[in-house]
């Protein structure tokens, strides 16, 4: 019985190893891919990335262009404004 708990376990490990490789390479961006214009302005909107930036080393996804456009206009302000409303969230979501 020993000989085949082994394998079962290797093969299990290397599943779980494959499974968090490749969410590590999946694509989103900084707040779970949700657009940054949207959580500055307190709402929810999840987007496909395909709309997104670099700043600063983080991707960021927007809900189109006109979200991408007025972000630039105020980088740092907006993405305050995401950060502190996304960690609001995170801490309800901790409290439920």
């Amino acid at each position: 019985m020993r000989n085949f708990a082994t394998p079962c376990l290797v093969a299990a490990m290397l599943v779980l190893v494959g499974g968090l490789v490749r969410a590590a390479e999946t694509p989103g961006g900084e707040f779970g891919g949700e657009c940054v214009m949207g959580l500055a302005l307190g709402k929810d909107i999840q987007t496909d990335c395909s709309v997104n930036i670099e700043y600063r080393g983080k991707t960021y996804c927007f809900g189109n262009e006109t979200a991408r456009t007025l972000f630039l206009k105020r980088p740092d302000d907006f993405l305050l404004q995401a950060h502190i409303y996304y960690s609001s969230k995170q801490e309800a979501e901790t409290l439920e």
